[in-house]
């Protein structure tokens, strides 16, 4: 292996900038409902801020250790995450009929979001190790499909339609880059419409948020309530929003302000002016993650790359267009700005090996890039 460069920091800024947005939209959409809850306004920001260090302790240690490392631990690390997803089922903590969450104490964290991380690192092991054998039925799709139903079916046990799905696209992309068949891709798209489906009208609060997005205005004190009011506190914002802290809609107005509506509120408080700049923050990640990927200095860094940016991407379009009522609300946080400390941490520990791989893809990059001119320049002289 190389010895390892700079990391890239445009990575680095956009996770700063991103992260300390977060903790100022939570601080702002969450005064009004810690207050009623807890009877202090600081509740939701203090946990928040708390899991931002924990995050950036994490982020920090991810860049200092070589993504090789990862590799030679990716199957005690894809073991350790069955056991905690199941450990979730029998000892979790539930919460409005959901067990999603392991608790110590007051301490609470979110297995399933460390896990979309764990199993883009087996799964880009997995690929590596394969080569060309993942587009055979054998070796390829049949163990790739088990793998899938195996991780889908512990998250949808909590239950927690969004998470499964996007682990689904990630693991689907990843599979794809590794140079999996058009029949294969075929299959598994095919057959994960399908599935999504079935688990979208099977249960009823899933099936009211699906004709909830094709006609709200039907009920709109009750499932259109949150679509509804998100559109309308976006609109309230304007070009230049009302102002910092002057949100209407996180008077309970916006169900989940402070988690799955932050966006909302931000586009109340800063106007249109702030969400494109959010916008515009997240094109930019993905675009930089995706290059890091292309350049990455073998196939487990490229993979990896590509499941970290792929995740991070899919999820805010998930958020994002459950808000603006492109897609069906799926209850997933915005990475970096929603509350939630373990996506939060979750996020910046995979932007930590992001930041991994870019220190070992840079170099290579550049030598690739400048040996065109290094091959004219020699040219030249003899």
């Amino acid at each position: 292996m190389r010895a390892p460069g700079r990391p890239d920091w445009a990575i680095l800024i956009l996770t700063a900038v991103l992260t300390i947005t977060g903790l100022v939209a939570v601080w702002s959409a969450s005064f009004v409902v810690s207050l009623a809850e807890f009877g202090d306004s600081q509740h939701y920001i203090m946990r928040q801020a708390i899991w931002a260090i924990l995050g950036a302790v994490l982020m920090i240690a991810a860049i200092r250790t070589p993504y090789e490392q990862l590799r030679k631990h990716a199957v005690p690390l894809m073991a350790g995450t069955i056991f905690v997803l199941v450990a979730v089922l029998v000892v979790g903590v539930q919460v409005n009929g959901a067990r999603r969450w392991l608790g110590f104490g007051e301490i609470t964290f979110q297995p399933a979001e460390f896990a979309k991380l764990t199993v883009i690192i087996y799964l880009a092991a997995w690929l590596a190790n394969k080569g060309d054998k993942i587009r055979s039925l054998e070796y390829g799709f049949v163990p790739f499909v088990v793998i899938i139903g195996v991780i889908g079916a512990l998250i949808m046990f909590q239950p927690s339609l969004g998470t499964a799905l996007i682990i689904f696209v990630v693991m689907v992309t990843m599979f794809w880059v590794a140079g999996a068949s058009i029949a294969q891709m075929t299959a598994l798209g095919v057959g994960g419409l399908l599935m999504v489906v079935i688990l979208a009208t099977v249960e009823g609060y899933r099936m009211d948020r699906l004709t909830t997005f094709f006609d709200a205005e039907l009920d709109p004190e009750g499932h259109g309530f949150q679509t509804l009011q998100a559109l309308i506190a976006l609109g309230n914002g304007g070009i230049s929003g009302l102002g910092l802290g002057a949100s209407r809609g996180k008077f309970f107005y916006v169900p989940e302000s402070h988690t799955d509506g932050v966006f909302a509120i931000i586009g109340e408080e800063m106007g249109i002016i702030a969400t494109s700049a959010v916008l515009l923050l997240y094109v930019i990640l993905m675009v930089r993650g995706f290059q890091i990927a292309r350049r990455s200095p073998d196939n487990f860094a490229m993979y990896v790359a590509t499941g970290i940016t792929t995740w991070i991407a899919v999820q805010a379009m998930l958020n994002l267009g459950g808000i603006l009522r492109i897609l069906p609300l799926t209850g997933v946080p915005l990475p970096f700005l929603s509350f939630g400390g373990s996506a939060l941490a979750a996020a910046m520990l995979a932007m930590g090996v992001l930041l991994s791989i870019s220190r070992y893809s840079t170099r290579t990059a550049l030598e690739a890039e400048a040996a065109p001119v290094r091959a004219v320049v020699r040219r030249r002289r003899t």
